[in-house]
């Protein structure tokens, strides 16, 4: 019994292709499961390295509608705007101000821009 051929490898004429499949019959009810996913990471933060999140542990900050347990999302990068919300360093303290007018001179040292609060629900 001889196992061993020689010769040129012949080439395969003819393969299976994939392709798209075809609707046929009622629809699939997991059909939505096919769409992607939202990542929330991907929605909500502009640069990830300066990008940092702080959760809120009490209720003093209610007069920016910042409750307890809500999640800040501060973005160190951006330079902050006229009456944008923006977590500073005031007297070796972090706090939570509204940037003011330029025509108002205010000393603290800008931590960083809040982007988006995440209000709990609970």
């Amino acid at each position: 019994m001889e196992l061993f051929s020689h010769g040129k490898i012949k080439k395969v004429e003819q393969r299976h292709a994939p392709e798209v499949s075809k609707q046929t019959g009622f629809p699939s009810p997991a059909t939505h499961y096919l769409e992607p996913s939202i990542h929330l990471d991907q929605e909500l933060i502009t640069n990830r390295d300066a990008t940092f999140f702080v959760r809120i542990d009490s209720d003093e900050l209610a007069d920016f509608l910042i409750n307890k347990n809500d999640v800040l999302i501060i973005d160190r990068s951006l330079y902050p705007k006229e009456n944008n919300l923006a977590m500073v360093v005031v007297e070796g303290e972090f706090k939570v101000i509204r940037i003011p007018p330029k025509e108002k001179s205010t000393t603290f040292i800008l931590w960083g821009v809040i982007t988006y609060i995440i209000h709990s629900c609970k």
